[in-house]
């Protein structure tokens, strides 16, 4: 799977282990995926194009870069991918945000759409879709199916945990979208839930149950 990149340094290991924990309350865990997704969003804006330009500093003239006008959308799946949007607002405050409401349904485990709203400019963006977990994949297909109609630039989906089961649905199903991620759990158990995992991430985030 040439598309997919996963997170190895240090500091996005240590804090995902402090994310893992189970007496990591709601506040710091908050905090922790903030930090994750933004360091994770410096590894999935590497390729973003530059151009040279000229400023002066206090002693001289200098040639130096900016983006090229690349313009960005972050698109958080409703509810958990909420807590990704700031870490990745605070790298690139410019970009758009849009929204995906999607829910498992409990018996068919299949995912149901129920809301989505996306910046009116999406075919001159690049699109960034956010989401702790990709357990299935069922969400992260339809995730994609959905913006894919809106013609974007391209798409890449940033996870913080996935399970193999899942990352190889969305490979499949989507072999041009580049995922970005900061683990790959051993497997999902008889109720969909990635092992070893986090537990529910939008409860975590939220302090619901």
């Amino acid at each position: 799977m040439n598309n997919v990149f996963y997170m190895n340094h240090p500091l996005v290991q240590h804090k995902l282990t402090i994310l893992r924990d189970k007496n990591t309350g709601s506040k710091e865990f908050r905090e922790l995926i903030s930090e994750l997704t933004m360091l994770m969003g410096y590894e999935a804006t590497r390729d973003l194009p530059l151009k040279e330009v000229e400023i002066e500093t206090p002693v001289a003239l200098a040639k130096t870069k900016v983006i090229l006008g690349r313009k960005l959308a972050f698109v958080p799946i409703l509810r958990a991918g909420l807590g990704m949007v700031e870490g990745l607002l605070s790298l690139i405050p410019a970009a758009k945000v849009g929204h995906i409401g999607l829910y498992r349904d409990p018996e068919t485990l299949k995912p149901v759409d129920y809301y989505c709203k996306l910046p009116s400019d999406i075919p001159e963006r690049d699109v960034i879709i956010l989401d702790p977990m990709l357990a299935t994949g069922g969400s992260a297909i339809a995730a994609v199916d959905t913006i894919k109609k809106q013609n974007p630039r391209s798409i890449k989906f940033l996870c913080i945990i996935a399970a193999p089961e899942g990352m190889k649905a969305l490979c499949d199903a989507h072999p041009d979208v580049s995922i970005y991620c900061a683990a790959l759990d051993e497997k999902l158990n008889d109720h969909c839930y990635i092992i070893p995992g986090l537990g529910d991430a939008g409860d975590r985030i939220f302090g619901t149950k």
